[in-house]
């Protein structure tokens, strides 16, 4: 498909998932705003450790308020993608935040079932389904949240609710200065990446074409790590392509020795370095070596910076340009972004096992 022709847009994507894409400014402000007006229990801004349980979609929210927050929260949060909760999470010092987009997610439930039993500060993240019925059994502080799409294009809720959550628990500070800052740095971006955007023009469906056909792995370091792995399920689902990611500074110890064994997927694999002037330092050092590395292997790589002022900012920015990215290249794959039917397969036998 030619990029540029994006009137054609609509008929791989019935579902509107470009006009998903582009709701994420707007949904995080949202997001937001129903944080500022939780009302929870005074008793659970006395925990000692936040547990965050999700899968897929909903569990990337709280894999990047792990890493925005590293820097300075004083207690550790912890994120749980299973079926199973860690021994050591039990008693009223835990508060656990269990996030199911559908409040259907088998592994949630179960883990969530778990911290019930074991006395923790359970909190529901939800729009609906099982979950939010046995808050509602339970009496436990419910945050529902009413979005229609898939789990993935709710991020703005699955990653902004349970930040504000924390906030409103005083576990952190407040968020608000940054999130406006990196709305704003979102909106001036998608300005430049949208699809009436000439592709000469627009960075994103350039990167889209570079991508086309070859294997990207996506390099991101410390609290951009998560948005590293956003990126790569992104274009597995929206895509319906393969992609892995790997984390900065760890990839320097292993990964950077196995480039050149398959020579046939090295030459038709794409590095993608998701960098930030607000890395440290040594990363930073590391981001030109490991590039010029990956040259001199013959690795084609190419490099992405976060914009605005905080490490908010530079995460919804970086993940706003990689969604806008994941959409166009599945319009070069000719594929409808929105469908997950090999997921929708998994669950049909996973329910008749």
């Amino acid at each position: 498909m030619n990029l540029d022709d994006y009137t054609h847009f609509g008929e791989l994507d019935p579902n509107n998932m470009l006009e998903r894409i582009g709701e994420l400014p707007r949904q995080c402000r949202a997001a937001w705003v129903q944080a500022q007006g939780l009302e929870l229990p005074s008793a659970y801004g006395a925990v000692r450790h936040v547990v965050i349980l999700g899968m897929g979609g909903s569990a990337i929210g709280g894999a990047l308020l792990q890493g925005l927050v590293a820097g300075e929260c004083t207690i550790p949060i912890t994120v749980v993608r299973g079926y199973d909760l860690p021994a050591f999470i039990r008693g009223p010092d835990y508060l656990v935040i269990g996030c199911s987009y559908s409040g259907n997610t088998e592994e949630t439930l179960s883990a969530f079932g778990e911290a019930l039993e074991r006395g923790t500060r359970p909190v529901a993240v939800t729009t609906d389904g099982k979950l939010a019925a046995l808050a509602q059994e339970k009496g436990i502080p419910l945050v529902r949240f009413d979005y229609r799409a898939q789990p993935r294009a709710a991020l703005g809720y699955s990653f902004i609710l349970p930040l504000g959550i924390c906030w409103r628990l005083g576990l952190l500070r407040d968020y608000s200065t940054d999130l406006e800052g990196a709305v704003q740095a979102m909106e001036a971006w998608r300005a430049e990446i949208g699809p009436e955007m000439p592709t000469a023009r627009n960075a994103a469906k350039s990167l889209a074409s570079r991508i086309a056909g070859r294997l990207p792995v996506v390099y991101g370091a410390g609290f951009l790590a998560a948005v590293a792995n956003r990126w790569k399920t992104q274009f597995n689902e929206n895509s319906k392509h393969w992609a892995f990611f790997e984390i900065l500074p760890e990839l320097n110890h292993n990964a950077v020795v196995g480039l050149g064994i398959p020579q046939s997927v090295r030459d038709q694999t794409i590095v993608l370095m998701l960098r930030s002037s607000l890395d440290h330092p040594r990363v930073q050092v590391r981001w030109e070596v490991t590039r010029e590395l990956l040259l001199r292997e013959g690795v084609m790589a190419e490099v992405l910076e976060g914009r605005g002022e905080s490490h908010l900012a530079h995460m919804l920015s970086l993940i706003h340009f990689g969604d806008y990215a994941s959409f166009y290249l599945a319009m070069l794959n000719d594929v409808d972004p929105t469908p997950v039917e090999t997921i929708a397969f998994l669950k049909q036998r996973l329910a008749e096992a």
